[in-house]
Formats: C-alpha cells, structure tokens, sequence
C-alpha cells in the first residue's frame, strides 16, 4: 500500500492504514488544506472550487469525502461529475473558479486514486504551493465554518462546452475532416473518455465510431496505461474494422496515443511530434517537452524554424518553461499535448480534434504521415523502491559515472549521448525508478538503458 505526495497531486491506493495509504481521514485531511490554502492565497472567506473526476470505483467516495470537506470548510462547491481531467480545468476558468480538484489516479491502475490540485487558472500548483498544503495536512491547522458559513453545492456539465471550445480553434478544420469519412477506433479503458471522446468524435463530423470499453464502469478492462502491451484488442479491431485511425486514451483523458490503419502503433511519443509539425507549420515558434521525451520533437521544430526547449518531468514544470519562451506548442512524451490557444494543460481532446484535421489535410494514411518523421525508437524500464534505497545517492554516482558526456540533473539524471540519450529519475506517481533511454534502433536504447540499471543494481 503507498501514498505518494508530488507535484502531481496526492496519489495512493485506497483502503489500509492513516498515513501509509489513500484512507477517508487522509482525503480529508489534504482536502481541507488546500481549503485553507486557496482562503489564504486569494483572501477569499468563501471561494468557489470546481471538483471533477474520473470513473474510478472509488471516485464517488473520494468524490463524497472531498465535497464534505470543502463546504466544511466553507468553500462553495461546482461539481462537474464525471468529466475529463482538461474538461474540469477548462471549468475552473469559465466558473471563475479560485481553484479545483480532479479526483484521478491518471494511467494508475483501478486500486489508485489520487486529488490533482488546480490554481485559478486551471494549471495544477508548483512544487512551492503544493509543500504549503502539505505542511497544513501535517499540521492540522485548518479551522471548519459554523453551520451558518458552510459551502453550498451546485451541479453543472462541462464537456459540450469543453468540446464547442474545441471545434472554434483555429487549426480545427471541420469542413476537412467530415469531407475525410474517418471511421475511428476508440479505446477509452472503461473510463470517462468513453462519453468524451466518441462525442468529440461525432461533433467534428467523423463518418464511423468503433467502440471498445466505452462503458463508464470505471473497473477497467484492461491495465489503463495506454502502452502496445496494454491496447493488444484495439491493435486488432483496427484491423478487423478497417478503421482509418485509432486513439486509446488513459482514465482522465490527457494522454492521447494513436493506431494507424494496419494495427501498428503510432507511438506515444510521436502523438506530441505530429500534432507539433501541424502546428508550426501554421504558427511558426518554439516547442517544449520534458527531458523523458523523444529528440524527434526537437527535430520537426528546428525543421520549421523554431528552437526546442526541454523541462522537468511533471506538467507544471513543462507548463512553466512553455510561459517562459512563448512556446505555440508543447507537452509530454507519453502522448500528452499542451495547446495553449486552447488552454494550459494537457488534452487528449484537442490532440485528436488537430491530429485529424492534420491527417484529413495531408491526405495519408496514418503509418505513411508517422513515416514522415524521424525514426527514433524508445526504452522505457523501471526498477522497484525499496525503503532501503538511497535513490539521491545513486542518481549522484551515475552522474559521476559518466561525468565525461553531457549531464542534465534538473529531474534525476540525463545523459546525452551524440546518437542516443538515457534518463534515470525517481516517479512522481509510482514507488519506482524510470529509466527512460532512446537511440535509432530498439536494441541500442535498450542496451543503454540496460547499461544504466545494471550501474544502479551494482550501486543499491
């Protein structure tokens, strides 16, 4: 059983002790915190807090928990419902909202759950702001309302509103894309994509929807990170449809991963390259991903002109370097995409609602547009924590170890090679360490990545 506090929110498995997992007293506890801390940041007695989540089984008890706490607190309540990760930061913004909670353990399997914490803007809280509400946990320091102050509750749906947004993009050509006749398969892991996309999907004129663990049941059929292992049916519906496309999203809907025509995947981290080179070849201008992601995206955005930046493992942190060098696109490696003429924050939505647009345009099947870009190919292995490990002192010695090539140690340690890279870092998410490596063959980025847990097994 764990409990992990990090930048992406506060993630455990539920049931089990206080403190070591994701009990009621706990949700309360971090709750009521970030009650305290939104009162405290914007000086508002009674501020307005937006709470949406996925189809998790536990999501409607952590969803009771986290609403009691708030209107305890004294904090008025909007509660989306079931509503994708993207759909419930769009909320916060249209309701003026001064913060928001999405209850989802993201790609974590049904035993997860997890509180995301939103600012004003509908971006999740940096590092500083997030310890602020830990130390609060911690301390207890929070006061409840009188029954004359406690919050009230009020229900809207925001997902046509997310989606209306969404077609009125500029680069979304409606007219391109219905003109195309897709037919579409969808893999949405029994989670809240199984209304979101398919509806997505019809809005922009899509001929044909292919259905696959679409029920919101939230007990997933299958493990919801949206890797090949995991998406073996949709790989052969594809095939036995005879789909144009595929798109497997995770159970908050911010990773989008794509299928092309043959059952072939497109790769997870050419989803954030190919909706990039649409873009720029549109809005010239700079790109951002976190160091875990391919050189490919680097590659395109030098292509059509503009300068790749790199950023620390986590949305906020991409979310931050983006602001910073006024980049037209960006996001994460593992299919996450970040528009910002749409909103900041990672949205499997708008990937697809571009990526169409950009396939229906180019005329391609989808395997001959993924040929288009530069072939790099990508190992990601992982090795378990144990208490015992002094995962600090390891990243220290590796980064001596090869002290020789080029070292980055924002997030753990990268080491880029001339033809290929490796990056050793603890999760945010999971009680492990990813070793994320990539070169021009599969062999190759798995003997480095294989090279550099072998440094770490010798080092434990």
């Amino acid at each position: 059983m764990t409990l992990i506090k990090s930048i992406s929110g506060i993630r455990g498995t539920i049931g089990g002790r206080v403190g070591e997992n994701l009990t009621p007293v706990d949700i309360v506890k971090f709750a009521s915190a970030y009650a305290l801390f939104i009162k405290n940041s914007t000086g508002d007695l009674r501020p307005k807090i937006v709470v949406g989540r996925d189809a998790r089984i536990s999501g409607n008890m952590v969803h009771s928990v986290i609403t009691g706490a708030l209107t305890g607190m004294g904090c008025d309540v909007v509660d989306v419902g079931m509503a994708t990760t993207p759909t419930t930061e769009i909320a916060v913004v249209k309701e003026s909202a001064s913060g928001g909670i999405i209850i989802t353990a993201s790609h974590n399997p049904k035993q997860w759950n997890a509180l995301k914490l939103l600012n004003s803007r509908g971006e999740f809280l940096n590092a500083v702001e997030g310890n602020k509400i830990l130390e609060m946990a911690e301390a207890e320091s929070f006061e409840y309302a009188p029954v004359d102050e406690l919050g009230k509750v009020s229900h809207k749906q925001y997902l046509h509103t997310h989606i209306q947004s969404i077609l009125q993009l500029g680069l979304v050509d409606l007219e391109a894309i219905k003109s195309a006749r897709f037919r579409v398969a969808v893999d949405a892991v029994n989670s809240v994509g199984g209304n979101a996309v398919p509806e997505l999907l019809y809005a922009l004129g899509v001929k044909e929807v292919f259905k696959l663990h679409c029920a919101t049941h939230g007990n997933f059929s299958h493990n919801p990170e949206p890797l090949p292992q995991n998406l073996t049916e949709l790989a052969s519906l594809m095939r036995s449809s005879r789909a144009d496309v595929g798109f497997a999203v995770d159970p908050d809907v911010d990773r989008l991963v794509i299928y092309a025509e043959n059952g072939e995947p497109f790769g997870e981290e050419y989803t954030l390259v190919a909706v990039s080179d649409y873009v720029l070849q549109h809005t010239p201008g700079n790109t951002v991903s976190n160091l875990s992601s391919t050189r490919a995206l680097r590659d395109v955005t030098q292509q059509r002109g503009g300068e790749y930046f790199t950023a620390a493992v986590g949305e906020v942190n991409v979310v931050a370097k983006m602001k910073e060098v006024g980049a037209v696109i960006g996001g994460e490696g593992n299919g996450g995409v970040i528009y910002p003429a749409s909103h900041y924050g990672r949205d499997a939505l708008v990937g697809i609602a571009l990526f169409l647009t950009q396939l229906a345009k180019s005329g391609k099947k989808v395997s001959e547009l993924r040929a288009d870009y530069p072939g790099y190919f990508m190992s990601k292995q992982k090795i378990e924590l144990t208490p015992d490990i002094d995962i600090d002192a390891i990243l220290l010695k590796v980064k001596e170890r090869f002290s020789g090539e080029r070292v980055t140690d924002i997030d753990g340690v990268k080491i880029d090679f001339p033809d290929r890279w490796v990056h050793l870092r603890k999760s945010n998410t999971e009680p492990i360490i990813r070793i994320y490596s990539e070169a021009k063959s599969l062999k190759e980025a798995e003997e480095v990545g294989k090279q550099v847990i072998d440094i770490v097994q010798e080092l434990k």
